[in-house]
């Protein structure tokens, strides 16, 4: 950069990475403030530089077309058609009133989809692309920001390409279905609801409503096992039940009877096997979201949240990264002996180099990623960190740290009990865990299992029961989903981005289409009524398989196989299809939604809720659990030989019923 002449204007994305930008390229630097908002100046030789700063997305996609289809738009300052975006007027007088002198430009956002987008729309409307170059970093460390500039390369119009592609098929599909569905409500209704539909938020949405419809319609089943303590060494242990669950309680109860009985176990087998466990890969950020959560309950958004914010001050590694690895061009030893210098973790940087004798060479996950490496922590000793971000930092060295370790070994330990019956022998167990060397451990503590001391046994030796009895068990629904979970759902379909899932599930409860449940989330009456209607009319607008179809076509463009034009065009003529068959069922649709939205009292209304009565006076869900409910009477009534009465009162009582079913058994037991 330092042997071009004339102006040139570096455009950061954030005003916190615009000043680690201008620091790290110059000690002398002229801080200037105009409308509140500072950039920086610096001359060395023939360049004069202006590094200014975005507010990530300074543009937006709009039109002046009303109703739907529509097809035609373009790039609008985001000031004139978001009220919430009016401060980003001034950011733009200033890039504007910079770039309008320049001579050259550099898009040093964060080098990522966005960023390559935000960049490129300053450069395009202020300035010349022609005359433009992309710095690329992974971190807002001096000496890589300093590495960027002297090795400035052209443009990268392939993410460039992908990321406008991926504005338009995202403002596409979400203003046309969105402005459909709150036509069809205002046809109904004469109301102005807001409503919205998006190419992913949709079928996010849909995964979670499947989800509690079968948590919600599920009736537990009883199964029987056998609970059973010994004595050993004048301790009483329990043992664990080896054996499939008993489906009747009278087999449950022979055996017990039996083993009251023989009153002894015999070890017939003892395995004592010691593993290696690898270290855990570096962070990718999912993974770091998912143990944001396990650890300490932390969302995705707020972890990703809080990785940015630990990025922006220099702290760690760009976060939105996909990568399990680290490069081997990064200064492990330094990085290692900076941390060292921190109370918190001097014993731990000291015994990991005398563990590795000074050879680092970390373990690397499968996942790669094109532009980042795994996210790592710089150095750079943090200062005045809250404590969650704290947290967040803390996650992020350690799992550093782990990487240069070596493998951790656990010793299991399975003694095995038999006991011969008349039905056969039975047998029970007890694990013992040891763990014979902490290796990585020690410094990813988080991942530790919890040690399980046993007695010693000996093959043949008898052990006297010192109590058995029936452990009534119940079959279980699938598990509620959390916001982590709902994430690495989305990842596994491959649908939205690394730096847009968190978001996404955050919109959908702006929308009031999700609600938290404890540590779970639901959908709401809203959220079920929208994918009633559109999985009704138009299942693909739901499906992953349409959304990930498209996501394969914007990667298709990042590598240079795809274009944005024929990708849009595909796109347009999709949704014109669903926009053709939606208007046949406007009516229709729209009702249903105004039910759903309380717009439309039905006079018709299901016993038990306000959805309209589908049959036997029930609405679609309440009869279907009521369906349910009778059948798994059967089932119940030959395994606890309970009347319907009991049955019902057992239904309400357990905690996993699920509630439709439970609404459903309080409404019939109220009338038996």
């Amino acid at each position: 950069m330092w042997s071009l002449n004339g102006k040139v204007v570096v455009i950061a994305e954030k005003p916190k990475a615009s000043y680690k930008i201008a620091t790290a390229l110059s000690p002398n630097i002229v801080r200037r403030v105009s409308y509140n908002i500072p950039y920086y100046l610096i001359r060395r030789g023939n360049v004069e530089i202006a590094i200014v700063s975005a507010a990530g997305h300074l543009f937006g996609l709009d039109s002046d077309e009303k109703g739907y289809p529509i097809f035609s738009y373009r790039w609008r300052p985001l000031y004139e058609i978001d009220d919430s975006a009016k401060h980003t007027y001034y950011y733009i007088k200033i890039i504007q009133e910079q770039c309008s002198r320049a001579d050259y430009y550099v898009n040093a956002c964060d080098y990522d989809i966005e960023g390559s987008v935000i960049g490129y729309l300053i450069i395009k409307f202020f300035g010349d692309v022609s005359r433009a170059f992309r710095a690329k970093f992974s971190s807002l460390t001096p000496m890589e920001i300093r590495e960027s500039f002297n090795n400035l390369s052209r443009l990268d119009y392939e993410m460039i390409e992908s990321g406008l592609c991926r504005h338009e098929l995202d403002w596409v599909w979400g203003i046309n279905i969105s402005r459909a569905l709150m036509d069809a409500i205002k046809l109904v209704t004469g109301k102005n609801v807001i409503l919205s539909a998006g190419r992913v938020q949709t079928p996010t949405l849909k995964h979670v409503v499947e989800n509690n419809i079968a948590r919600n319609l599920y009736v537990p089943v009883p199964q029987y096992t056998i609970s059973i303590s010994i004595i050993k060494d004048n301790r009483v242990i329990q043992l664990e039940y080896c054996g499939e669950p008993y489906e009747k309680l009278s087999d449950a109860k022979k055996i017990v009877d039996e083993l009251r009985d023989i009153r002894y176990l015999r070890v017939i087998d003892i395995k004592s096997e010691s593993y290696s466990y690898r270290p855990p890969p570096p962070f990718n950020l999912g993974d770091l979201q998912s143990e944001g959560f396990r650890i300490y309950g932390f969302s995705p958004y707020k972890t990703q949240s809080i990785a940015e914010k630990l990025y922006l001050d220099a702290y760690i590694s760009y976060p939105r990264t996909n990568s399990q690895k680290l490069p081997p061009t990064l200064n492990y030893r330094g990085i290692l002996e900076n941390l060292g210098r921190m109370p918190h973790y001097s014993n731990l940087v000291n015994q990991l180099l005398l563990e590795t004798r000074g050879v680092l060479k970390p373990i690397e996950g499968a996942k790669e990623d094109p532009a980042h490496p795994a996210i790592y922590p710089t150095g750079v000793l943090p200062r005045g960190l809250s404590q969650d971000e704290w947290k967040i930092y803390d996650l992020i060295v350690r799992r550093f740290l782990a990487t240069f370790s070596k493998n951790a070994i656990v010793n299991y330990t399975k003694v095995l009990f038999r006991a011969d019956t008349s039905m056969g022998e039975i047998l029970f167990e007890k694990n013992g865990l040891e763990i014979i060397d902490e290796g990585w451990m020690k410094y990813y503590y988080f991942m530790k299992p919890r040690e399980t001391v046993i007695p010693r046994f000996n093959i043949g030796e008898k052990v006297y029961i010192s109590k058995a009895s029936i452990r009534r068990i119940y079959s279980r629904p699938c598990d509620k989903i959390s916001k982590i979970s709902l994430l690495k759902w989305m990842e596994d379909s491959n649908i939205g981005t690394e730096s847009t899932r968190a978001r996404i599930i955050e919109l959908l409860f702006e929308r009031n289409y999700l609600k938290s449940s404890g540590r779970g989330i639901e959908a709401t009456d809203l959220g079920f009524g929208v994918i009633e209607v559109l999985d009704k009319f138009f299942p693909e607008l739901t499906s992953v398989e349409l959304t990930r179809f498209f996501e394969e076509k914007l990667e298709g463009i990042r590598k240079g196989l795809e274009k944005r034009e024929v990708v849009v065009r595909e796109a347009r003529e999709t949704i014109s299809k669903l926009l053709e068959k939606f208007n046949h069922e406007k009516e229709i649709i729209g009702r249903l939604l105004g039910i759903r939205k309380g717009l439309i009292q039905t006079t018709n209304k299901c016993r038990l809720c306000n959805r309209e009565v589908y049959s036997d006076n029930f609405c679609t869900y309440h009869y279907r659990a009521f369906i349910i409910l009778k059948d798994s009477y059967n089932v119940w009534k030959e395994r606890e030989n309970l009347d319907w009465f009991e049955y019902l009162k057992k239904i309400i009582n357990l905690r996993i019923t699920g509630r439709w079913v439970r609404e459903v058994a309080e409404y019939v037991m109220k009338r038996v």
